[in-house]
């Protein structure tokens, strides 16, 4: 296989996601944690040192598992090269409650390390207190695996999952955390708003993208059919 099928293959899988599950959570975390692993947000708030992979990887394997998959909006291609972790309408963005906040606190000081605790817990309070309140589908991460990335796998999945708000007929939001990703989302229609970023911290812009009125599909070839439940 040449390197140019090689990528027509690896758009068409990206382009027909399937729904992840819960025995995709470890291959996933793996899969976040690599793309992220130099976004300057989290090189703000995460650790320095050895056990920064570690804590990445715990933090998004918790996401995935407890807040994200169960919910039925995280997508990702076969080959397990991107992925798409979405909210839908009416799931809180952050966990609530002080006794979970409580429970979570292990698991971010394994991701900040404790000189990083008040940077994490900015960077989330800030997140929290600018989310809109008025219902839409929430793109928490996407992720393409670094070797990959420039090949338009990104894009791919991004219009794929798209579909879901728009055959909702709701609009989409987003942070964005890595200027490079900003003419991506602009392309496919995201408006950027402001930056929420807490003082001291890179930019993280909030972006919002309309509801859209789409055409109805074939019910064969728009995702979230049957495939992955």
């Amino acid at each position: 296989m040449t390197a140019e099928d090689d990528r027509h293959t690896r758009l068409a899988a990206a382009s027909h996601p399937r729904r992840a599950r819960a025995e995709d959570a470890a291959l996933l975390a793996r899969l976040f944690a690599a793309a992220f692993a130099r976004d300057p947000g989290f090189d703000w708030i995460a650790r320095r040192g050895p056990r920064r992979a570690e804590g990445l990887e715990r933090f998004f394997f918790w996401l995935l598992q407890v807040r994200a998959i169960p919910f039925g909006e995280v997508w990702l291609a076969n080959d397990g090269s991107v992925a798409a972790a979405w909210l839908p309408p009416d799931v809180p963005a952050t966990a609530g409650g002080l006794m979970e906040q409580i429970r979570l606190l292990p698991m971010f000081l394994r991701l900040c390390g404790l000189p990083r605790m008040a940077r994490g817990s900015a960077m989330a309070d800030a997140m929290e207190k600018h989310h809109p309140h008025a219902r839409h589908y929430y793109l928490a991460f996407i992720a393409v695996a670094p070797r990959l990335q420039g090949m338009g796998l990104g894009s791919a999945i991004l219009e794929a999952t798209l579909k879901r708000a728009d055959d909702a007929g709701l609009p989409a939001y987003l942070e964005n955390s890595n200027p490079k990703n900003t003419r991506l989302y602009e392309r496919h229609g995201f408006v950027r708003q402001q930056n929420i970023a807490p003082p001291a911290a890179p930019p993280l812009i909030a972006m919002w993208r309309d509801a859209r009125k789409i055409a109805p599909t074939d019910p064969q070839t728009r995702i979230g059919n049957d495939r992955g439940r």
